[in-house]
């Protein structure tokens, strides 16, 4: 690897949300519980939000199968911890029919400060996501690469989603956390930057103001980790199978990568228009797989049994080269097996066709997302 060649290493984050086993209801965890995940996965794990969620976030991974080995683990361990307890996590970005205004936030000063700042937008936030993290050492190469990669997060975000109710409704939404979640400031797609010079800019502008105390509070789709020398990806709900995820994750890894080699090559990846891309994202936030989006080169929409397999030959090389090619043609599965937003879909239909009143129907939707939590590992 040249020394101006970024490592492309993996960092992935997942949201849960806590269910009592039994009733199926969002329940709070416990501080034994949480000190039990501490003690056993130190700082891999954390408190969110709200306290019927919790975080996981792997090490630094070299490549796709040490990250697929540590985000394993990690599932594992939370699902020991929480069953001893009489709880069960769900990967999933929102819960079938939960309210809002039950959950109580996490007594933590970070936590504080936000429901003090975003008032009642912040209440509300009872979602989940998934974060990855691709390692990206050149600043300058971190905004290049936020730039061009925007135009792919339409296509991360539809593979991913997984809200399709809230608060006991079928909203017609496949990613409903995103109309959750762009209420907060800050939010959406990246500004296009030219520099990483200009992009500190107009972050310290905000933070000179004692608006936000530093960058972690820009929750942009894509960001420059501002913990970390990554590009974080933020567009997707967090995906129940453990193998879906990694095929997204192995996607994301690989998209950067040809676009690092586009760059290498004195070439990139067209610009379009902020305007048009937004377009696409709210195509995969409304329909997921169902409707396709939008090929701008030929001005047509797509439908993803076309798009994907497209995707995946452009990629391939990279994937290649990442030793992840058949994490990335596993996003064919998502494809056939459906998204959790169609799968949820249609557990809650076959209930209701045999007879199941809506609450109950609903239930049902949270038991398959107890089962799926644990598919794959």
């Amino acid at each position: 690897m040249d020394q101006s060649d970024p490592s492309l290493t993996l960092g992935l984050e997942e949201e849960y949300l806590l269910v009592d086993a039994d009733t199926l209801d969002l329940t709070e965890a416990p501080e034994d519980l949480m000190q039990a995940c501490v003690e056993a996965l130190g700082d891999k794990v954390s408190p969110e939000f709200l306290r019927c969620q919790i975080e996981v976030g792997t090490g630094v991974c070299a490549t796709i199968a040490e990250a697929r080995a540590d985000l394993s683990d990690l599932r594992r361990q939370v699902k020991r911890l929480c069953n001893a307890h009489g709880i069960a996590p769900i990967a999933v970005s929102t819960h079938p029919f939960a309210d809002w205004t039950d959950q109580a936030f996490t007594d933590k000063e970070r936590y504080r400060d936000l429901e003090r700042d975003l008032a009642g937008v912040a209440r509300r936030m009872l979602i989940c996501g998934m974060h990855v993290h691709v390692g990206i050492e050149d600043e300058d190469q971190r905004i290049d690469l936020l730039n061009q990669f925007s135009y792919f997060l339409p296509h991360l975000l539809a593979l991913s989603a997984s809200s399709p109710f809230w608060e006991g409704r079928q909203t017609g939404l496949h990613s409903y956390r995103l109309t959750v979640f762009d209420n907060l400031p800050r939010t959406g797609l990246p500004p296009l930057f030219l520099s990483h010079a200009e992009y500190r800019r107009s972050v310290d502008t905000i933070i000179r103001t004692g608006i936000i105390e530093d960058a972690t509070k820009i929750w942009w789709d894509l960001r420059p980790s501002a913990r970390f020398p990554t590009l974080e990806s933020r567009i997707c709900d967090v995906v129940p199978r453990l193998d879906h995820a990694i095929s997204i994750a192995a996607l994301t890894q690989s998209l950067m990568r040809m676009l690092h080699s586009l760059r290498r090559e004195n070439m990139r990846w067209r610009q379009y228009d902020r305007f048009l891309i937004e377009e696409n994202r709210w195509r995969a936030q409304r329909y997921g797989l169902s409707e396709g989006l939008i090929d701008f080169g030929v001005g047509e929409v797509v439908p993803f049994h076309d798009l994907l397999p497209e995707l995946i030959e452009s990629v391939s090389p990279h994937a290649m080269a990442l030793g992840c090619l058949d994490e990335v043609r596993g996003v064919m599965d998502i494809l056939q097996d459906g998204t959790s937003s169609q799968r949820q879909a249609k557990v809650f239909a076959e209930a209701k066709e045999k007879g199941a009143q809506d609450s109950a129907a609903l239930r049902e939707v949270v038991r398959s997302l107890v089962e799926e939590f644990s598919h794959g590992l």
